[in-house]
């Protein structure tokens, strides 16, 4: 019924307006406390199988949905009330900005792909920090990604960074720094790691000095060489990240210009996981996100060395209710194989 009405209805308008008043949506839905309520009872994993502990935080399940969506965190338990086992927000910047010119979002539908060059457009950290400080109804695990501000020189992307993190950190179950948009001139020059380990330092100063020390996580481009993947990992241990997120959008199309996601993705996420799996073992958490469809992609992901998965395009294209669905049919897989959680499935991977 959803792909009916996506392609008659949906296609007919804007990408970034459907994404708005969805947005939109979804924040009215945040403020209403019964009706979220209901649908977290009704979608949300309860399947005590499916509960996984990762950097010290307890996901419901392994299935979240990656940054990109809530970009300033304005809808977050309605998201997890819909069935995602957690929420990544952002990318925030320490200041506001309006991202790129429209347009800068098309549909490739015939691959089940996403071009966007959006530009982290959002409304800054000190708006996302009131956000977050409001008190949460719902039981949701919020992660917060955090980006550099257009105007800032890569000479002081450390510090705007260190700013997003002082306002956000103590906030977040985990933060995410994002060096791997396509989107932000320069941006991605910063996984060099002698540009990457000065950022990171920072921001783990800053996230080990809250009240519960905030985990952080680093979040890569697919398009890095494997020699560079390797890299970045390393770096990760020497500094005591908690995790790699892997991967981004890739430039590697022949669409618009901007970041391609969803099905094309798939095969090169799953490769880099697999390869930051062959250099790190456990000793990272691996959240593994990029051409994620349906439940067989998370349960490859999963068996190939991931902790946790993301979606995003995914959603677009199946519906509101496809996070429950992957969660449900997730439970029926683990009984299938006669495994009694999820974390018997990551750790075949051993």
């Amino acid at each position: 019924m959803y792909r009916l009405f996506f392609t008659l209805v949906l296609r007919r308008f804007d990408a970034e307006s459907v994404h708005h008043a969805t947005v939109r949506a979804l924040a009215v839905l945040s403020a209403l406390p019964f009706v979220k309520r209901l649908l977290h009872r009704w979608l949300a994993p309860h399947d005590p199988a499916l509960r996984v502990s990762a950097f010290g935080v307890h996901f419901p399940g392994p299935f979240g949905l990656a940054a990109g969506f809530d970009k300033d965190a304005a809808c977050a338990e309605a998201i997890s009330a819909l069935g995602f086992g957690h929420v990544e927000v952002g990318t925030i910047t320490a200041h506001a900005q309006p991202g790129n010119p429209r347009p800068r979002l098309f549909r490739r539908a015939g691959q089940a792909a996403i071009i966007n060059r959006m530009g982290f457009n959002n409304h800054g950290a000190a708006a996302a920090e009131r956000r977050l400080r409001r008190t949460r109804g719902l039981p949701v695990v919020v992660g917060v990604n955090i980006g550099k501000t257009k105007v800032v020189p890569e000479s002081d992307a450390a510090a705007d960074y260190v700013a997003s993190a002082r306002r956000l950190a103590p906030l977040a179950d985990y933060l995410v720094v994002n060096v791997s948009s396509p989107n932000t001139p320069g941006l991605r020059n910063l996984q060099a790691v002698e540009l990457l380990r000065p950022l990171l330092s920072a921001v783990k100063e800053v996230a080990d000095g809250t009240a519960r020390r905030t985990p952080l996580l680093v979040k890569i481009a697919p398009d890095l060489a494997d020699e560079d993947v390797d890299a970045v990992a390393d770096l990760a241990l020497e500094l005591g990240l908690d995790g790699i997120i892997a991967t981004n959008t890739t430039i590697r199309h022949d669409g618009e210009q901007g970041g391609l996601s969803g099905r094309p993705l798939k095969a090169r996420s799953l490769a880099v996981l697999r390869r930051l799996r062959a250099r790190v073992g456990d000793r990272l958490t691996l959240v593994s996100v990029g051409g994620v469809e349906d439940v067989d992609d998370v349960w490859e992901r999963l068996l190939a060395g991931a902790t946790l998965v993301q979606g995003y395009t995914g959603w677009i294209y199946n519906g509101p209710f496809w996070p429950s669905r992957i969660h449900r049919q997730l439970s029926r897989r683990l009984r299938r194989h006669g495994m009694k959680s999820i974390t018997e499935a990551i750790a075949r991977t051993a």
